[in-house]
Order: C-alpha cells, then structure tokens, then sequence
C-alpha cells in the first residue's frame, strides 16, 4: 500500500478503481484501521463508478502514531476537568484534505463511520468547496445531549486494552455482541479473522486513546453543520448501543435538507447484507 505526506504527517492509503471515475473517500472510525471497510463494500462502490479511497486516520494503522504525546487524562474529565488531548477532530479533517491535496484531487465526494462520520463532518465544515457529497453513518453531531453511548458499550470502550492477540479477539467479539446489529447474526469466525488481520497488521491501542480525547475534547459541530450546503445523507442503525441513533437523527435534523436513512435492526456495524443496498444508496445520493 502507498503512503504520502499529507498535512505534516504520514498517512497510508489505497485506491480502488479508475482515477477518471468520480473519487469517493472512506473514513473509518474509533481505532480502526482501514481495512475495516471491507473489500467486498469497496468493490460494491467501484462497481457503481466510483473511484475508491480508503486510508489510515493518524494514530492507526500505518499512519503516523503520536506516542510522543503520551496517554490522555481521561480521569480529569471524569472528574469535571477540561479535556485534553494532542490533537483534534478538526485536525483529522485537515488530514483528508491533506491526502486529497497529495492526490491531487480537488473536490470528492466523502463518507465517514463512526468517528469517521464525525471528521467527514468537520471536512464539510473547513473545506465546504471541497466537498461534492456528504455520507455520514452511525455518527452524530458532538452535542453531548445526543449519540452518548449506552452504559455496556461505554464500559467496553473505557475497559484496558488487551495486550495479547486472543485478547483482542476475545474483546472484539464482546464489543460486537454488545454493539452490532441483532437483527443480523454475527460470524465469529470472520470477526475473529479480521481482528487477527488488524492485529497483525499494526497493534496500537496506545493511539486509539488519543482519538477517543479528541472526540470528547472537539467542539460540537452543530452550529457549522446548520450552515451546510452540500448535499448530506445521514444512515444509521435503530439498534446502535455505541452511537445512539438520536445522534444520527439530530445530524438529519440540523443539517438543510439532508436525507435520513434509519436501518432497521441494525447497530454499530455495516452488514454483509446491506452493503449492495448501501452501495446502491451512496451511488443514487452522490449522482443526484
């Protein structure tokens, strides 16, 4: 995979399909590197004409890691404190648009998960030229009165990491038992093949972190996102414990004229089953 210096760090990409077609940018979420979109959705989208970019947000993956920063405070907040953190939403977005700059791509269109939904919301935000389309999926918008997690998923998330490969994977099946979708079962052998691969491929817990302070510590996007004027689409699971679905209702609400998809049975996680209907979706949004 290529990697290119995008604004003032390394970030790790790779691209699917024609550079002619109209690009699409993937922004993964929390901890995830970039080959959690899986190849299978990635092929969907480059079979409905899009030229397909996925990358390593920084502090995952192959990207550059901020180690130097050393671990967040996250006792200071849970005591009342102010947040800090090395970095910012805000300075994630500034990353996409970096890696748009090395490719040379002037405007794309761009879809984000999770944490990824909410840089791809901070990117309309500073560089509403660049955006041709927005797709923001089981996010939300920063307010702290919407999107919170529920109390399993939030004990997930703040539990120590594992340290070890089964540890991992023993984590990872908890977390999609308490956040995925249970109107879709789960294959716990291909969830544990995946987190195998992430594992395998860049172990970096330390990172996953600092990008959790920068989501508690980034301002809330609602006011910019009120000011919007590209055309959005907000999807999200009516069973997400992770990112409450008001989360993705208030995004609708306060963006102009976006379009709100709600999926039935669906929590934090992209079913296998959904993704031709979800490529389908994204293809007739970024064309109209």
């Amino acid at each position: 995979m290529p990697s290119t210096k995008a604004n003032g760090i390394t970030i790790e990409y790779e691209t699917f399909g024609s550079p002619e077609d109209p690009p699409l940018l993937l922004v993964m979420g929390l901890g995830a590197q970039m080959i959690a979109w899986d190849d299978a959705l990635v092929a969907a989208l480059v079979d409905r004409g899009f030229f397909v970019i996925r990358y390593d947000n920084r502090d995952t993956g192959l990207s550059t890691w901020f180690d130097e920063a050393g671990a967040p405070d996250f006792a200071a907040l849970l005591s009342g404190g102010e947040m800090k953190a090395p970095y910012l939403l805000d300075d994630m977005a500034d990353d996409a648009a970096g890696l748009l700059d090395a490719l040379a791509i002037e405007s794309a269109h761009i879809l984000g998960a999770s944490m990824g939904g909410m840089i791809v919301q901070a990117f309309a935000i500073r560089h509403p030229g660049r955006v041709r389309t927005l797709t923001s999926i089981m996010s939300t918008t920063g307010d702290p009165s919407v999107g919170a997690p529920h109390p399993a998923a939030i004990e997930a998330l703040l539990a120590p990491a594992p340290t070890d490969l089964e540890g991992v994977i023993e984590a990872t099946l908890l977390g999609w038992k308490i956040s995925g979708s249970p109107g879709y079962p789960i294959d716990e052998e291909e969830i544990r093949a995946n987190a195998t691969a992430a594992y395998e491929r860049a172990f970096h817990p330390e990172g996953t972190a600092r990008q959790l302070a920068a989501i508690l510590a980034s301002p809330d996007r609602t006011p910019g996102l009120s000011k919007l004027d590209v055309p959005t689409l907000v999807i999200h699971g009516d069973a997400d414990t992770l990112v409450d679905p008001s989360g993705g209702r208030a995004t609708a609400d306060v963006v102009p004229a976006a379009a709100l998809w709600m999926l039935p049975g669906v929590g934090h996680d992209l079913p296998a089953a959904l993704f031709d209907e979800l490529a389908d979706r994204v293809a007739a949004h970024c064309g109209a």
